[in-house]
């Protein structure tokens, strides 16, 4: 390092112990607010200020010593911005009118990001709303279930190809001979509240419900079910045809079609699949039937006093349907370009 009198790096050096010292007299002797504003901006302001001046002065000062001469410039720096700070504090802390602590209050705020009920979400409370127009009331029970509330109960016999293994989410407990699972369908809502109450019911089930399906456009191993049941004397397929039918123009549309094709359930007998037409697109929508005397029977009713109808629908298709959304993947990626539109 260059230690002769008059080099660049004294002269250097001499500037920042002058800009310090003038630094120190006029902020001591500033006595309001404007008065530490023009000090800021003469010593440290970033286009005019002496500090940006001094700053330029660097690239004058030879290699060698430059990591000195960088070191005090720093030094000098932080010096300038404690005195700034310390005749800020004495005065109240206000600053002038240009300080960059200063709130313009007529300014616009920020716009904070609000967030909305996803797709799905929104979905679940409009069938709600209209089920509970026709007089169904809205019932939830537990996503871990045994065996009898998720099979049993619903006519599903330990060797039907539903119970395998490889088709549900069965959980390792220390029930070996019974063990728990997550729910396949939402029915298990049915049964419960069949177990505690008399007819005559109305009620609709909706839920998150599990299988160990390939995500693809159409399947998920996690979606959520609507189901309905209506248990009365003299209940019959028609009623069911016209509760679909109404649920279905109310949640897409007038100009919706609704058709039964013959299927079988172990839970419902007859058993139909369930096909709505909106737009010019027939789609699958779910399962439905008249409630299997057995399953009456096994929640204690008598098949010979009422009858029943139940059907199944999964939330995602008939919301993709609604909001024209072709793959169900699209609901779970968390884009919120995609969730913004709805």
């Amino acid at each position: 390092m260059s230690n002769v009198a008059g080099s660049p790096l004294d002269t250097f050096l001499a500037e920042l112990e002058r800009l310090r010292s003038d630094a120190a007299t006029a902020l001591a002797s500033a006595t309001d607010d404007d008065a530490v504003e023009a000090a800021r901006i003469e010593f440290a302001g970033a286009r005019s200020g002496r500090l940006k001046a001094v700053q330029k002065a660097l690239g004058g000062i030879p290699a060698a010593d430059k990591p000195a001469a960088g070191r005090s410039f720093n030094d000098t720096k932080a010096a300038v911005a404690a005195l700034l700070e310390s005749a800020q504090s004495r005065l109240g802390g206000g600053g002038g009118a240009e300080s960059a602590d200063t709130i313009d209050v007529t300014l616009p705020g920020d716009a904070i990001p609000l967030g909305h009920l996803h797709p799905i979400t929104q979905t679940i409370r409009q069938v709600q709303e209209i089920m509970g127009q026709l007089g169904f009331e809205s019932v939830d029970g537990p996503e871990v279930e045994d065996q009898w509330h998720n099979f049993e109960a619903l006519a599903i016999s330990p060797e039907h190809p539903a119970r395998d293994p490889l088709d549900n989410f069965y959980l390792a407990t220390a029930r070996a001979a019974d063990p728990l699972l997550l729910r396949s369908q939402t029915s298990t809502v049915q049964i419960r509240v069949m177990e505690s109450r008399e007819p005559p019911l109305r009620i609709v089930s909706l839920g998150r419900v599990y299988r160990p399906d390939t995500a693809d456009a159409t399947h998920y191993p996690m979606f959520h079910q609507v189901e309905g049941l209506l248990v009365e004397p003299g209940t019959t397929m028609a009623h069911l045809k016209s509760v679909l039918r109404l649920f279905a123009s109310r949640f897409l549309g007038g100009d919706v079609h609704v058709r039964f094709r013959p299927s079988f359930f172990p839970f419902t007998e007859p058993s139909v699949e369930v096909d709505m037409e909106w737009g010019g697109r027939w789609v699958e929508m779910g399962g439905a039937g008249m409630v299997d005397p057995a399953v009456l029977a096994a929640v204690g009713y008598d098949p010979d006093a009422v009858t029943g109808f139940a059907f199944g629908l999964g939330v995602e298709r008939i919301a993709a349907r609604r909001y024209g959304v072709d793959d169900i993947r699209d609901f779970y990626k968390n884009d919120v370009r995609f969730l913004r539109q709805f």
